[in-house]
């Protein structure tokens, strides 16, 4: 992707762990490489096709001026944020805010942070099988969409699907979703969880009943193996409750682990004898 850079900005702010950097300020660097197409502009010769480098700079001078963290970890990583979602045609960006002379009592030229973020990719499935399934699958649709860090791309279908594993339970209504979203995998696991809780959803019985089940079924190539989280989905692709929707709105999304596309799981899943 083309990058637009901009290099040592100088803004005088209000951010530090010390009281005296919070009451007085002092001057902060910020760079920033801002990743973004620039053919269509470059082409067009018109600026709305790119990003305002200019107005990226006023954006980032105001929000340093008008906002006080104790830490800059915490000031790069609103910073990117708040970038990220103002400026559409805006990507990924790279970030660094340096902190010269920083009040450590030895000497030194500067300390700074350097972070990278983005808009990732991400496929939800969604389920429900206990009371009003439908309008609690909407509303976590809704809930996604009100969230500044992500946008809700693609919606697919519901459909209605005979339990899987305990099935001794009343049928599911079952969809996937495309967003984009600026949160990390762990965070986003985290607000799913939240958007469940407020639907009343108890782990009680594994597989067992549910008012909302979200689940991240792919997110960008990413692959994550840990305790609390698996991406790709475990379990993916032996769920035709799962697999049936994603196919409909994102079917050349690719398993970063079998390489297969969601229509090729599907017609795998359909067939009975492909292996994975």
């Amino acid at each position: 992707m083309d990058q637009i850079r901009i290099e040592n900005l100088e803004v005088f702010a209000n951010h530090g762990v010390m009281k005296e950097e919070n009451a007085l300020g002092q001057k902060f660097l910020v760079s920033a490489v801002l990743y973004t197409d620039t053919e269509r502009a470059g082409f067009t010769d018109d600026l709305k096709e790119s990003v305002h480098y200019g107005e990226v700079c006023h954006f980032i001078t105001k929000f340093m001026k008008d906002n006080t963290y104790k830490l800059i970890e915490a000031a790069a990583e609103r910073l990117a944020a708040a970038l990220l979602i103002h400026f559409c045609n805006l990507r990924e960006i790279r970030l660094e805010i340096k902190k010269p002379w920083a009040p450590i009592g030895l000497p030194l030229e500067n300390v700074s942070i350097c972070i990278r973020r983005k808009w990732h990719r991400v496929y939800l499935a969604m389920g429900s099988n206990m009371g009003d399934r439908e309008r609690y699958i909407r509303k976590a649709v809704e809930r996604i969409g009100e969230d500044e860090e992500c946008t809700v791309k693609k919606v697919s279908d519901l459909i209605c699907t005979k339990p899987y594993g305990y099935t001794q339970q009343d049928d599911f209504v079952n969809g996937a979703m495309e967003i984009e979203t600026l949160k990390s995998p762990v965070r986003l696991l985290d607000f799913l969880h939240e958007i469940e809780a407020e639907a009343d959803r108890k782990r009680e019985i594994h597989w067992g009943p549910r008012t909302l089940d979200l689940d991240i079924l792919l997110y960008d190539d990413e692959r994550i193996d840990s305790e609390s989280l698996t991406i790709p989905h475990a379990d993916m692709c032996n769920r035709a409750f799962v697999l049936k929707p994603l196919m409909q709105i994102a079917p050349y999304a690719r398993h970063p682990v079998n390489g297969k596309t969601a229509a090729e799981l599907w017609r795998c899943l359909e067939e009975g004898g492909c292996s994975y």
